[in-house]
């Protein structure tokens, strides 16, 4: 049975949850979606790609935001946060454009990779929880993503931080992909395993019969 100190704090994660949420959501910058979903489609246009990076959690992010730009028509490769400045840079040529997530904005390795990828003319797309912090204030375009706690009573580990990042860079998912008018069609050729690829081939059979 669920003691009730553990009670206490899930539900105090909860409101918490749907209060920063709530609150974060209503003050979306759909100005700086379309900035950023612009920034991308130039770079497409001159056959350039797309990149994804964060230190630690958001570094986690960055590998599920490649993946869903990827199966909604926007290539994008994850690169290691770290990795880039012994090599994996040389994946980013001039002209592509990089996602950097950092809740702070003020991460030193993230600074290293970041200041090494622009002097080799990437283009950057901030994500920040901090709208006046050194990543955001480099970038090209900055997308805030920033709440006022994370949900446990000791306020540090990234939770909530982590949902807002997501959310902003689902919208922008969602801004490219409308954009590019993406069918069901184009779905399943990059997703056609698992219950979801199932489920959309018998959708498009139950459309030709």
């Amino acid at each position: 049975m669920m003691s009730l100190r553990n009670k206490e704090a899930l539900q105090n994660y909860v409101v918490t949850f749907i209060a920063e949420i709530d609150n974060f959501v209503e003050q979306l910058e759909l100005k700086s979606i379309e900035e950023a979903k612009d920034l991308i489609l130039d770079a497409e246009r001159s056959k350039n790609r797309v990149h994804v990076t964060g230190i630690g959690k958001p570094g986690h992010v960055a590998g599920y935001v490649a993946s869903l730009f990827s199966s909604t028509g926007t290539p994008t490769y994850e690169l290691h946060g770290t990795e880039a400045v012994h090599g994996s840079a040389g994946q980013v040529l001039p002209g592509d454009v990089v996602i950097a997530i950092s809740n702070s904005g003020e991460t030193n390795e993230l600074k290293a990779t970041v200041e090494t990828l622009r002097r080799n003319g990437a283009k950057i797309i901030a994500v920040s929880g901090n709208a006046d912090s050194w990543l955001a204030n480099i970038s090209d375009v900055s997308l805030f993503a920033g709440v006022h706690a994370e949900g446990d009573v000791l306020d540090k580990a990234p939770r909530v931080s982590i949902l807002a990042e997501m959310i902003i860079l689902q919208a922008l998912s969602i801004a490219l992909q409308t954009e590019k008018g993406l069918t069901k069609e184009q779905y399943v050729k990059w997703h056609p395993g698992g219950s979801l690829g199932q489920g959309i081939k018998e959708e498009l059979k139950q459309v030709v019969s």
